[in-house]
């Protein structure tokens, strides 16, 4: 299955189909990375990331 994601592409200054170029990270399908199809740009994806709460420490009595 082959997804085409449009991304902003400052170079070409317009939405520009984007790929995902070979990734030496080992991240495979997942990889964040993405490139404009058109002029090979670098592009920046902002990826969802959250972070847990700290938990509060549990004090139990002795």
């Amino acid at each position: 299955m082959h997804s085409e994601h449009y991304l902003h592409c400052s170079t070409c200054a317009d939405f520009r189909p984007s790929e995902a170029p070979p990734c030496a990270d080992g991240h495979g399908a997942d990889c964040p990375d993405r490139a404009c199809s058109e002029c090979g740009t670098a592009l920046f994806v902002d990826p969802f990331i959250t972070r847990e709460r700290p938990r509060p420490a549990v004090r139990r009595a002795a």
